[in-house]
């Protein structure tokens, strides 16, 4: 790994409930020595636990460990019964001295966060003067507007630790651990806060217009500290809390997309936040998340600029459903320009994946292969002249009288994995390296179930193939799709409104059966109130959580295709098969765009 350091570096230590600690490593530190000198600052045994760094179990070394790293310390599988305290640490007999760093600090390259870097100086500035920051009321997570001298919010900040399910959740939504699934399964509790940073370090020369994001470390006595979490010590005066969160930039802005027609939204915005939805794989790009301001500042219907919020649930760990509003705009069905097709053609997503490695380097790879898979899809389909509602409908899964299909994109992947497993190329013996921890299911090192490969589970069942021009839809049984969740005491499972999938018919279609004729009703049946709460300002707190209560949390969904599960040259076996399945698909779709314009045609002139 590039950027490694074996020097004397500063780390901040966040525990899966939510403490942070500052420390100073040195060079002859190690886990064991790390873990030890939390066990004295916080008063916790750490014995049976891992410190993790993305997706690395850290033991002896840590040389790959840089400066401002952030670690997460979590107990094994048989101790998560326990309950972790946030404490600060206080006492005469630490070793460890307390944390020194300034009340803001940006973990990573500070010189890619410039605008941020003067944005906190405002705020740290505001604070030392008496300007309090305000905490968001809506929605399910905790969020906090930070202002400026003037009490103009200035920032948004949302802590890691409270979060949906998160230990220190300020609206009661608690009972899970920071690195657990989330409100998706493939987006852990905790994590969120870094793909929103991710989304903006990709979203190149301000493209698609993402507010400027970074992750921070940041200490303030508003900042929500549960009693069960605290060690049950109530304080009559609330103390000062080190979190690490995600801190973006505050947009003044009108009202939201829900609140506008869309008739006077630019083709241009539209098409650039499409292009980031599609490369980060978006999967909660609604009306709420997309902030409206006027740019004439009179009337209703003119000009207006289109600000992209809340990439909290972008880059999952397994291709999942996304959610695109404009997939149904008209703007979305016009052709890219030129100026967008190069854009698009200049875009690398190796490039960006090795540049996310080196700035937030506790991304998970499995992440980084879902960039590259639709970074390519992207790139390929802008070629071959589709547009941005025919892109988007191919990524996105048919929901038919209960019945979940994978997308096209989804079934190009699988048709990939079949004929490298009918080629024998994939070893039904490869085992997953056990450094990294790819596998969503499997939550911490003590899980006892090794990753299934899925060409196991093709060549172990009778030969599984699309062949494309097809008639025939093929069973497919679900992959993987129960969740071993770790044990929980009683009351954690009376935290959590826990909806259990369905029993569902999944089928594979094959390429020629893959019509997409959903409407944005029936994409409203699944995500039910998609757009009815309303915050503050207009910001989420937690991506689309504001949008639906506890009890309406979405079944676990489907998982068809998995990512994580190759090695490095299944990895490249893979991709390529994959861009040469591509091209028939998009003619595919093309045929069916085709198709459907003749029958609105049909249609139109029967009604004269």
């Amino acid at each position: 790994m590039e950027g490694k350091s074996t020097g004397r570096r500063r780390v901040f230590v966040q525990t899966e409930t939510g403490c942070v600690l500052g420390m100073e490593l040195e060079r002859s530190d190690n886990a064991h020595t790390v873990k030890r000198r939390l066990q004295l600052a916080l008063n916790f045994p750490v014995e049976e636990s891992s410190l993790t760094f993305g997706d690395r179990v850290l033991n002896n070394d840590l040389s790959a460990v840089r400066n401002d790293s952030p670690l997460l310390l979590t107990r094994n599988f048989m101790h998560r019964s326990s309950s972790t305290p946030c404490l600060l640490p206080t006492g005469k007999d630490n070793i460890q001295p307390r944390d020194q760093s300034g009340p803001i600090e940006i973990l990573g390259n500070v010189g890619r966060f410039a605008e941020t870097k003067q944005l906190i100086q405002e705020i740290v500035k505001a604070i030392k003067t008496g300007v309090d920051p305000l905490p968001v009321h809506g929605g399910l997570g905790g969020g906090y507007f930070f202002r400026n001298s003037k009490g103009e919010s200035v920032a948004i900040v949302k802590p890691t630790d409270e979060e949906p399910f998160a230990p220190n959740n300020p609206k009661g939504f608690v009972g899970k651990a920071l690195g657990q699934p989330g409100l998706k399964r493939s987006v852990r509790v905790g994590e969120t806060g870094y793909r929103e940073v991710a989304a903006y370090l990709l979203d190149n020369d301000h493209f698609a217009n993402v507010p400027a994001t970074a992750l921070v470390k940041i200490s303030h006595s508003v900042f929500n500290v549960n009693d069960g979490v605290n060690g049950d010590k109530p304080h009559s005066k609330k103390q000062l809390v080190s979190k690490i969160a995600s801190l973006q930039q505050f947009v003044p802005h009108d009202f939201d997309a829900s609140d506008h027609g869309t008739s006077n939204f630019a083709v241009a915005a539209v098409h650039r936040i499409g292009i980031l939805d599609i490369r980060i794989f978006n999967t909660d790009r609604h009306a709420g998340n997309l902030l409206v301001r006027k740019l004439d500042g009179i009337g209703r219907f003119g000009q207006v600029e289109l600000i992209p919020i809340d990439h909290g649930l972008c880059l999952p760990e397994s291709l999942e459903d996304p959610y695109f509003e404009w997939i149904h705009w008209p703007q979305a069905s016009i052709p890219f320009t030129d100026d967008e097709l190069e854009y698009i053609k200049k875009l690398d997503p190796i490039q960006d994946s090795d540049m996310l490695r080196s700035e937030l380097p506790m991304i998970r790879e499995a992440c980084l292969r879902v960039l590259v898979l639709s970074t390519i899809f992207l790139k390929e389909a802008a070629a071959y002249g589709l547009c941005l509602a025919e892109i988007g409908e191919m990524t996105t899964r048919e929901f038919r009288s209960g019945e979940e299909k994978p997308s096209e994109l989804e079934v190009v992947c699988l048709e990939a994995r079949s004929l490298i497993a009918e080629r024998e190329i994939l070893s039904p013996k490869t085992e997953v390296d056990n450094e990294f921890q790819f596998d969503i299911d499997c939550e911490d090192a003590g899980c006892e179930s090794s990753p299934k490969l899925i060409s196991q589970d093709f060549t172990n069942r009778n030969p599984f193939h699309l062949p494309i021009g097809g008639n025939g839809c093929f069973p497919l049984s679900k992959l993987d799709e129960s969740i071993e969740e770790v044990e929980r005491d009683e009351e954690d499972e009376k935290s959590i409104n826990y909806v259990p999938a369905p029993a569902k018919n999944i089928a594979v279609s094959n390429l020629s059966m893959s019509l997409k004729d959903t409407s944005l009703g029936e994409k409203k049946l699944k995500y039910p109130n998609i757009s009815g709460t309303k915050l503050e300002n207009g910001y989420l707190v937690s991506s689309s959580s504001g949008h639906r209560s506890a009890n309406e949390q979405l079944p676990a969904s489907v998982t068809f295709v998995k990512l994580s599960d190759m090695n490095d040259v299944e990895w490249g076996l893979f991709l390529e098969k994959f861009e040469e399945l591509l091209y028939p698909a998009f003619a595919k779709r093309k045929s069916i765009t085709l198709g459907q314009r003749q029958m609105q045609r049909l249609g139109t002139s029967c009604q004269f």
